[in-house]
């Protein structure tokens, strides 16, 4: 039996002068991550391996630095990778509403928009000067004087072959007119009734040939003019190629190797023909609602959408996207509004995450991408295809009725590395079939490491790393060693560091700030001190509260004396990430029965599972110890006095069986005591968690009382190895006020609460008379004998009863 491990199993300092040097100045950066070497290689797996699935979910809980893990590894590794491609949008001539896509090498869509532009700007100027020019007027004004002689000469012959019949071709404001003359003048309509019948015949048969050949000049008119129309046309085509044709090879010039680029051209030319007078006239008035409105020209079906880009940027992309929604991920169709409609073209496509970290990587934190709607569809959607496509959720459920655009998918190239909890990892492989193919790497970040000289010559590395990456004062060894001490505090043992890098940053930060308050320009053991010291203070509001209430005696907590039946446990209680501990009265009361063990606080469920099994595992030992060969003849009860929570856990198991024990052998229990520790049915003491918090929770109730030297805390022996006690609890302790027992077994720990010896188990059969175990077993006999007593009267009572009606 341990009874008090040594002085230095309770705190394992960190010597300073160990370390080897004055201050964190005098240590050189980190270049490595510390302890993480199996996620570590897990990540490198995953991004170098290029098949499908390979994807990466770092495990691990929020502050343990994965994410600068993987960016610092990331980093190292995408430099000196291929760079990425630009993905462009461009106007699909012939079907609008389906943008199409370019691809180009990083940098030439870029090239591509700005050529582009300079284009169009050109053209908005030189096309209007153009036609401008006394050239084209020149040629344009030939064509129209062509047509307009054509169309004088054919209506002059008809007129003079009309003359010589003696009948004149009129022009009037409603057209052409026929009608007969004498003398070179009209006749006018009365004097044309009194002709001879013979002489109108002949003059109505003529103007009804001279008709004819009018009608069929008018119905050539319109052929002449599309034939005139289509000279003027022919002739702008011509005098826009004349400008466009050149600039427009000098263009397609840089991009011969890409054959998607200069089939593009070729339509922006054809279309730019097409619609020269868009540049002619780049302003339009309407009229709408009594208001002349104004609009000029855009030309944005000329434009280039470069939608992903990685600049200047060398090697592959990392993408960090902080808001996955759905539209952030895949990307979204903006709309504006136009005269009371909402209306879009390809320049309003905007990219998401995924077209940023196209041919890189793209980091999540996947509580972020399953809370907002749509994302994880949408992303496992996106890596099963294999292929990017923007599609607007009011499109997709029917809920928005405007027009929209089907754009071309875009390929899909990306490593995607997601960031989360284990509980979300071992959740989706469970209920999510998708998820196991499609992210086949975990990397399990650890939450400690293993404390030797080594690792805290690293450590205090990784402090020297930090305290430059945050422009904090130095610290000098003295403090490092206090960081690296609370480090293995924080781990809850004292063979372990922490890697909850957050933890650590915020300790550095805060120590930092006392220095400067107190005008040091190093760091010294004392500001990390103050610093913990100001952490607790700013949470421990209710620990003070209830610890006002024990002192009170509110809350009933004895810390002197023997009673039998009852005994101090511990609770732990954890407020976000600040815990405390507090003792709790744990009694026990125990009468003839048949076994029964009512736990109090299941029966008004207010019990956890945990706490309920370690119960039933108290009954189990007493069953195998002292009823192998007998009814146990039991009925216990078991409860946390004043306890109006929810209790969950085992590590009262021990206090629970102590206190039993102590009822059924009518043995005291020193109050003076406090007992954690998980129990099984062998009556083997196991470890527990908190061992730390949980004695110094009943220390500060004991020194602010008065220590005496009596008080002391009763832990598992297999906790020794996380002791990691404050120094006043150390002081306490090397005093000889303040005791700690390590037990390993049930018969230790009641050997030191009643200061019994607990007594082992004879070969005749039977315990030593005077020990706690011979007055349990010896109260267990007693009450299995009343328990046949009784049963011996009930069955006298009935066989009486049977006889007496058999003789009735």
């Amino acid at each position: 039996m341990i009874t008090h491990p040594p002085l230095q199993q309770l705190h394992h300092p960190c010597d300073p002068a160990l370390l080897g040097f004055q201050t964190t100045v005098d240590l050189e950066d980190m270049t490595e991550i510390i302890g993480q070497m199996r996620a570590m290689d897990a990540i490198r797996f995953g991004t170098g391996i290029r098949h499908e699935g390979y994807n990466v979910f770092v495990l691990g809980p929020s502050g343990t630095g994965k994410r600068s893990m993987v960016l610092q590894l990331l980093e190292k590794k995408a430099g000196g990778e291929q760079e990425p491609y630009d993905w462009c949008y461009v106007n699909h001539f012939a079907h609008p509403h389906k943008p199409q896509v370019i691809r180009l090498p990083s940098g030439r869509g870029s090239e591509l928009r700005q050529g582009m532009e300079k284009l169009v700007d050109y053209l908005k100027s030189a096309i209007p000067a153009l036609f401008d020019g006394d050239e084209y007027h020149n040629r344009a004004g030939a064509i129209r004087d062509e047509f307009a002689r054509r169309q004088e000469t054919v209506f002059k012959e008809l007129a003079d072959d009309a003359a010589k019949q003696e009948i004149a071709l009129l022009r009037t404001p409603e057209g052409f007119a026929l009608a007969p003359t004498r003398n070179h003048e009209v006749i006018p309509p009365d004097e044309y009734e009194k002709l001879p019948d013979d002489e109108k015949q002949r003059v109505e048969a003529v103007i009804a040939e001279f008709q004819a050949r009018l009608e069929k000049l008018l119905r050539q008119m319109p052929q002449w003019r599309r034939e005139r129309h289509e000279r003027i046309k022919q002739l702008d085509r011509e005098t826009t190629l004349s400008v466009i044709g050149h600039l427009m090879d000098e263009l397609k010039q840089g991009y011969t190797d890409f054959p998607d680029v200069i089939k593009y051209l070729d339509s922006v030319q054809s279309d730019m023909l097409k619609n020269v007078d868009d540049f002619r006239k780049q302003e339009e008035t309407a009229n709408v609602g009594g208001m002349t409105i104004v609009t000029q020209q855009s030309f944005y079906r000329y434009q280039v959408n470069v939608l992903a880009t990685n600049g200047k940027k060398r090697g592959a992309p990392i993408i960090s996207e902080d808001n996955p929604t759905y539209s952030n991920l895949v990307g979204r169709i903006e709309h504006v509004a136009q005269f009371g409609a909402l209306v879009t073209d390809f320049t309003l496509i905007k990219p998401g995450a995924l077209h940023r970290a196209n041919g890189g990587y793209l980091l999540l934190d996947i509580r972020k991408v399953l809370v907002q709607p749509f994302a994880w569809e949408a992303l496992k959607r996106a890596m099963q295809s294999g292929e990017i496509r923007i599609e607007s959720l009011g499109q997709m459920y029917s809920l928005v009725s405007t027009v929209s655009l089907e754009p071309e998918p875009i390929p899909l190239d990306v490593k995607v590395i997601l960031f989360g909890d284990r509980l979300f990892y071992y959740l989706l492989q469970q209920y999510d079939p998708e998820f196991s193919e499609l992210f086949k790497v975990a990397a399990d970040c650890e939450e400690r490491i293993e404390r030797n000289a080594d690792t805290h010559q690293l450590y205090a590395r990784l402090i020297a790393t930090l305290v430059r990456r945050e422009a904090l004062l130095p610290f000098d060894c003295g403090a490092v060693a206090r960081v690296i001490e609370h480090a293995a505090r924080l781990a809850g043992d004292a063979q372990r560091l922490t890697t909850h890098m957050r933890s650590l940053t915020d300790l550095l930060r805060e120590s930092d700030y006392w220095a400067r308050e107190s005008g040091q320009t190093v760091v010294a053991s004392a500001d990390v001190q103050h610093s913990i010291d100001a952490q607790i203070r700013r949470q421990d509001r209710i620990k003070d509260r209830l610890h006002e209430a024990i002192l009170r005696d509110i809350l009933m907590i004895d810390t002197a004396g023997l009673v039998v039946g009852q005994i101090n446990g511990l609770s732990v209680i954890e407020l976000g990430d600040f815990a405390f501990a507090m003792p709790t009265r744990i009694t026990a009361t125990t009468r003839l029965g048949d076994g029964e063990m009512v736990n109090i606080e299941r029966e008004v469920k207010l019990s956890g599972a945990i706490h309920s099994k370690g119960v039933l595992i108290l009954s189990s030992f007493l069953a195998a110890r002292y009823a192998k060969n007998q009814p146990l003849a039991l009925s216990a009860s078991l409860v946390f006095e004043q306890s109006y929570g929810t209790v969950e856990g085992d590590s009262a198991s021990l206090a629970e069986l102590c206190a039993l024990l102590s009822n059924l052998a009518n043995a005291q229990v020193s109050q003076s005591l406090a007992v954690t520790g998980s129990v099984n049915q062998f009556g083997q003491v196991q470890a527990i968690g908190a061992v730390n918090e949980k004695i110094e929770g009943f220390f500060d109730i004991c020194a602010a009382r008065g220590l005496n030297g009596d008080q002391g805390v009763l832990i598992p022996a297999a906790n020794i190895v996380h002791l990691m006690l404050r120094r006043d609890v150390v002081a306490a302790s090397e005093a000889g006020q303040f005791r700690i027992y390590a037990v390993e077994s049930v018969d230790q720990a009641m050997a030191i609460l009643t200061g019994k010896p607990a007594g082992e188990f004879g070969a005749n059969g039977i315990y030593p008379a005077g020990s706690v175990n011979r007055g349990v077993a010896d109260r267990l006999a007693e009450l299995t004998k009343i328990r046949q007593s009784f049963a011996r009267k009930a069955g006298t009572g009935a066989k009486k009863k049977l006889s007496e009606k058999k003789n009735q």
